[in-house]
């Protein structure tokens, strides 16, 4: 299977790997600094030709502004939100600023004392609402007045020119966006998918070091009844001489697996920050995809113990029957993490199917088992029933996530997968 991936990467035209990251979702997610990095230099490119082109004054104020709301947003759906409140927080600013220069040229420019007055009450009222309620609109509301009211003499024109340069420099920033979008639901989609494809592989490695560790235990006990007690020096306590102080049995679980699973830590605290935006994109509400981030959470910790667990295990005794157990669920929540982060990755409306339940109370014998096998167990029906809740709560929201994350694009990795298959 690899090496047929790598032969059709291969004999993909160059031009198709040139043009994949600007129309494939995916390629999308793997490549997105650079396509924003390149998307932000375009358009204060954009922004330095137009103030050329029109010699407004104060023409700076528009690759400014596209570098506000571009230079730490990478995902329509934060950079909406940002320009939004950019424009709103700079037209409130416009009218207030208008209003307080109206008022100081009816009148107040005779009372400056009672004019200063009134401009602190109204910045304090700004800076109330701000705190509670408007935050960054409220922010640039009282920025975008400060602009206008500086030079009262001047009618404003100055703070005028330049709240326009930021409407100016917000349309670029937004027009780069549609042109060039990034959306935060399809990296929400694929870093839950890759910690799910990660968390199967660390629960694989799991069982992998498990039947390692029985391996060598049996290899240990078939070689010491080999050896005649009297060999065994007696200064050895009796349980050491089951096996060796060094035997791999005392050694604790692949150091790539404990990496591993810093690697999906990392994953996790990045999805979070694509939430609000994928709120914003998708219409689904913030509780809903928080319920689906603290079950992705809790999906991790419950690995996090597994594999905490896992040494211990090694040298405990598991009977045939709870052996058997213990492959059905290796198989069923591996299959199941798997088939979640596919249909996650896949560009198709694809269903979640539900995981089958394995009932334990087939095996009786699993409550003789010693304490660390019984505990390892009903963290494996735990992972199973978080599995369970996370694949409802995707299956729930899938019309509204799936739709948001560009169905044009959506449509062409289908249509090139299906090319890719017939071929």
């Amino acid at each position: 299977m690899v090496v047929k991936r790598s032969l059709s990467k291969i004999a993909m035209p160059l031009w198709q790997r040139l043009r994949a990251p600007w129309v494939e979702p995916y390629s999308r997610y793997q490549h997105s600094t650079i396509l924003h990095s390149l998307r932000l230099g375009c358009s204060i490119i954009v922004a330095l030709l137009f103030n050329q082109v029109t010699h407004l004054p104060h023409g700076e104020w528009t690759a400014i502004t596209v570098f506000i709301i571009l230079g730490l947003l990478q995902y329509q759906g934060a950079i909406y939100t940002k320009a939004y409140e950019r424009v709103l927080g700079t037209v409130c600013g416009i009218i207030i600023g208008g209003v307080l220069l109206w008022c100081y040229h009816h009148g107040l420019s005779q009372l400056p004392i009672l004019y200063y007055l009134l401009v602190g009450l109204v910045s304090a009222a700004i800076g109330y609402m701000a705190v509670k309620n408007l935050g960054y609109i409220g922010l640039l509301t009282g920025i975008t007045m400060c602009m206008i009211i500086s030079l009262p003499e001047n009618a404003g024109s100055d703070g005028m020119i330049r709240a326009l340069n930021v409407l100016i420099g917000t349309v670029i920033a937004v027009l780069a966006t549609i042109i060039l979008p990034l959306k935060s639901t399809l990296m929400w989609r694929f870093l839950l998918a890759q910690n799910l494809m990660a968390c199967s592989d660390i629960y694989s490695g799991i069982h992998h070091h498990i039947e390692q560790q029985e391996e060598v235990e049996d290899r240990v006990d078939k070689l010491s009844s080999y050896i005649p007690e009297t060999l065994l020096p007696h200064d050895i306590p009796a349980d050491s001489r089951q096996r060796p102080l060094d035997s791999p049995l005392s050694t604790p679980v692949n150091a790539t697996l404990i990496q591993a699973l810093r690697q999906i830590n990392k994953r996790l605290l990045q999805v979070r920050s694509h939430i609000a935006a994928t709120a914003k994109e998708t219409g689904i509400s913030e509780d809903e995809l928080e319920h689906i981030q603290h079950t992705h959470r809790n999906i991790i910790g419950t690995i996090d113990l597994l594999l905490s667990a896992t040494p211990r295990l090694a040298t405990t005794a598991l009977d045939s029957d709870n052996q058997q157990l213990l492959i059905h669920y290796q198989k069923e929540l591996n299959q199941a993490m798997r088939h979640i982060a596919a249909v996650l990755q896949s560009p198709s409306d694809e269903v979640f199917r539900p995981i089958t339940r394995i009932q334990v109370s087939e095996y009786p014998s699993i409550h003789h088992l010693a304490f660390e096998w019984q505990g390892y167990f009903w963290l494996t029906q735990t992972l199973q029933v978080q599995l369970q809740t996370l694949s409802d709560a995707l299956q729930h929201t899938k019309p509204l996530w799936y739709k948001a994350s560009g169905l044009r694009y959506q449509r062409r990795e289908q249509k090139r997968a299906q090319r890719s298959i017939e071929s």
